[in-house]
């Protein structure tokens, strides 16, 4: 139970729900309690009426009933049974309208707190846990939580009342009886005890199990188009039996623990009606032979009777214990996973939240870096200088550490070593929300929104939707808008998920109108233009020239073509700087930089 205590917070949120619930819930009890005591009066004053003796029950209806017909007498209690159940009724319907409803208000309370802290935190944590698992904790772990705040309070606490009331009414009419229809509860009480730790264990095996199916269904739904392409269909298909059949298994293990759970309570609770039964017999058997015992005094059928009902009442809530403590281990189950992750801090924190005046001067001084989740120094101390307004290429091989220097740019992960300025200030000391709003970033790997790509393009823009000539302008300076136009729905096209309809070269360009058309200060294009072909290329930065203008920029790729035109060029291996300088003092240097356009150069004229 400790994991769920993260849940007290809502309910003292929702406690004037909560409360007026527990106060609908006692009405109920208080109401179910008097349908026994009726039938207990009307079954002993008919015995009466029919033997002629004089009334051994007395109640409000006594003098009432004299002058009434035995039918007339059944009627009118049979009204007041009937008007008392539709008040039950009622509040019954408000009970669950107050605590199950506050049940729904917290999980939407919850889903937006995990949600939230899933926004706040780094790419480490991305990189760790799979897509599966982290939705699994914000769908069905926080379903089951909220079964624990619904039902499994409601039932809980009204079990409670009931007995409450139940139980001193039961001594008042006849101790023996009922501590003989009580008996087997606490023996209930100690089986439930012993099976619960069982069933959070297997519980958590479930819960487990089902993240890792989400996971590896995900991944097959996102990259159906890579199986099918390898043929790969059977492999997977297999791999999901296998995690199923696991599943299935762990599964059948807490059906077979519940499947005896409730059989043994169902038992315990027929005992208990049995003994009343029986102990009620005797004794009204006994008292009927003994004429000594004052006729007030003797035990009636009607007290039998009232004993079974309320034993049948007791008989729900009592069952409902092990469908509770089951519902109240799963939770627990879950909330254990959801507080895992909601207990993990960003190891990238936002140290500031003053407004950001960004002029776009950015220093590298000794920087060195190594990817925490793998272990890879991918940065070894390098330094650089990209003057307000100037614009830096870097260049170089696959895994030379070109990424990750915008990866540190953008404070998804902080330095190791060294220090990076934004306008002579300490990054770290610096709005990463300002610092990434003021930034249009065209990253390797684009992902594109399900949807329209007027949508996808203004997603770069600021909180509300820019005006259609606004869209239209970055689509051309993209060289997009032409491919777009062609389109059967122009804008409007819905491209699919991750952009699935469109080429790559298409989708890049597409992400390149989504990073200029808020205007940002700093402009990064990582290797962006690798699937468009030479002329799309050169279309491109011309058009960006004028953009580019007075702002921060930072070119990564491969080709030479794409940042000969910067004012410093950076040439990475093995994450430090081996090359540094302009266009043509590389190509007086004679070195990697040189040999990469020599080859290029080759390449370009062999394709002629």
């Amino acid at each position: 139970m400790k994991s769920l205590k993260h849940l007290n917070k809502y309910l003292v949120k929702y406690k004037y729900r909560l409360l007026l619930g527990f106060l609908f819930i006692i009405l109920t009890n208080f109401f179910k309690i008097f349908p026994a005591q009726l039938i207990r009066e009307s079954l002993n004053l008919i015995k009466d009426k029919l033997s002629g003796k004089e009334f051994s029950t007395t109640s409000l209806l006594t003098d009432y009933i004299q002058d009434l017909s035995i039918g007339e007498t059944v009627v009118l209690y049979a009204s007041i049974i009937f008007l008392i159940a539709i008040i039950t009724g009622i509040f019954t319907f408000f009970q669950r309208q107050t605590i199950i409803i506050m049940s729904r208000l917290i999980e939407f309370d919850l889903k937006n707190e995990i949600f939230q802290h899933y926004q706040k935190l780094d790419s480490t944590f991305y990189k760790e846990n799979n897509t599966g698992d982290i939705m699994n904790r914000i769908s069905d772990d926080v379903l089951k939580t909220r079964m624990y705040l619904g039902p499994a309070i409601m039932y809980s606490f009204g079990l409670l009342s009931l007995f409450i009331m139940v139980v001193p009414v039961m001594f008042s009419i006849n101790v023996k009886l009922a501590i003989y229809s009580l008996t087997p509860l606490p023996i209930l009480s100690i089986i439930i005890y012993l099976v619960s730790a069982r069933i959070n264990k297997q519980s958590e095996k479930v819960q487990s199990k089902l993240s890792d199916i989400t996971t590896l269904s995900q991944e097959t739904y996102s990259g159906i188009r890579i199986l099918k392409t390898y043929v790969k269909d059977r492999f997977f298909s297999s791999k999901l039996n296998s995690e199923n059949e696991i599943y299935r298994e762990y599964s059948m293990d807490l059906v077979k623990t519940n499947s005896l759970f409730f059989p043994v309570m169902m038992l315990l609770i027929g005992l208990s009606t049995i003994f009343t039964i029986y102990i009620g017999g005797t004794l009204l058997i006994e008292d009927a032979a003994n004429p000594l015992i004052p006729e007030n005094e003797k035990i009636k059928i009607g007290e039998i009777l009232s004993f079974v009902i309320y034993i049948n009442m007791l008989t729900w809530p009592v069952t409902a214990i092990g469908w509770v403590t089951s519902i109240i281990q799963r939770a627990a189950a879950s909330q254990t996973r959801i507080n895992a992750f909601l207990n993990t801090q960003p190891k990238v924190k936002n140290n500031s939240n003053e407004k950001l005046n960004l002029k776009g001067e950015i220093n590298f001084n000794n920087v060195s870096f190594t990817y925490p989740e793998s272990g890879i120094k991918a940065l070894k101390n390098i330094s650089f200088n990209i003057p307000q307004g100037k614009t830096l290429a870097i260049i170089g091989k696959t895994g030379s550490g070109k990424s990750s220097i915008i990866n540190l740019l953008m404070r998804s992960y902080d330095v190791d070593s060294g220090e990076i300025l934004i306008d002579k200030k300490d990054i770290k000391q610096i709005n990463i929300n300002q610092l990434r709003e003021h930034t249009g970033i065209v990253p390797q790997d684009v992902f594109l929104f399900s949807d329209t790509i007027e949508n996808n393009i203004a997603f770069g823009y600021k909180n509300e939707l820019p005006a259609k000539s606004t869209i239209e302008k970055a689509a051309k300076d993209a060289a997009i808008y032409s491919n777009i136009i062609e389109l059967p729905d122009g804008f409007q096209t819905k491209i699919g998920e991750r952009g699935v309809t469109l080429s790559g070269g298409q989708k890049q360009r597409i992400s390149i109108a989504r990073a200029i058309i808020k205007n940002p200060q700093i402009l990064i294009f990582d290797d962006c233009l690798s699937a468009v072909d030479t002329e799309t290329e050169d279309i491109i930065l011309t058009n960006l020239k004028s953009l580019m203008k007075d702002k921060t920029s930072i070119i990564i790729s491969h080709r030479v073509s794409s940042v000969k035109n910067a004012d410093t060029i950076i040439v990475m291996h093995e994450g430090g700087i081996i090359e540094q300088g302009t266009h043509d003092e590389l190509i007086q240097l004679k070195g990697s930089y040189y040999e990469t356009y020599q080859i290029q150069l080759l390449e370009s004229e062999n394709k002629k």
